[in-house]
């Protein structure tokens, strides 16, 4: 496994993120990899649909943090920018606001299928590096919850910081019927994407 370009140049990924789901996945390149949480604004527009949030949400996390790297002379430094969202018939759903919040979604999800859309940039730091910016999406069908169930596990604390209040990756797996696409789409970093975005960059992957 190596990662290469035209100039034979080292190349280390920065990781855009705190999310330490992103950070085990982006691991598993096996690529020098520094973290680098991203404090860009992650306000939109209303009319904005799904994939074009979490593609502009990406490339502005991307953006912050390749613009507050210091110089790093003849070293080549590739950001990765993630953003991950649940839409149920095309309404996204955030992270909850509280338990309470937290449950509300997790009874609108209840037996029916929804999508969760992970949005990509890979972005060269420096003056007129590479930029490339994509999307994936997976449909994830959950079973049947009783409030019981629904109760139990917002109590574990697990959906408070996660988009659609569950985690596929822990405890939420327990909700999940069924997948429809890439498994890791929905924890937050669809490795088979990035490693084709990362291609053009000149990092050879298996």
């Amino acid at each position: 496994m190596a990662a290469t370009s035209n100039s034979l140049s080292p190349i280390t990924l920065v990781l855009a993120s705190s999310s330490p789901r992103r950070r085990e996945l982006i691991a598993t390149l096996g690529l020098p990899v520094h973290i680098k949480p991203s404090d860009a604004d992650e306000s939109t527009p209303p009319d904005w649909t799904p994939a074009l949030v979490v593609e502009q949400l990406s490339l502005r996390k991307a953006q912050a943090v390749a613009a507050a790297l210091e110089p790093a002379e003849g070293k080549r430094r590739i950001v990765i920018g993630s953003d991950t969202i649940v839409a149920l018939a095309g309404e996204i759903m955030g992270k909850p606001k509280d338990a309470e919040d937290a449950k509300r979604m997790l009874r609108l999800l209840s037996g029916r299928t929804h999508e969760v859309y992970t949005g990509v940039t890979c972005m060269e730091a420096g003056s007129g590096g590479r930029t490339a910016t994509s999307h994936r999406v997976t449909r994830v069908q959950f079973r049947s919850l009783t409030e019981a169930q629904i109760d139990r596990y917002v109590a574990t604390g697990e959906p408070m910081d996660k988009a659609g209040a569950y985690g596929i990756q822990d405890k939420g797996a327990l909700l999940v019927e069924a997948i429809e696409g890439c498994f890791f789409t929905v924890v937050g970093l669809p490795l088979s994407l990035l490693a084709q975005m990362l291609e053009p960059f000149g990092v050879e992957l298996p």
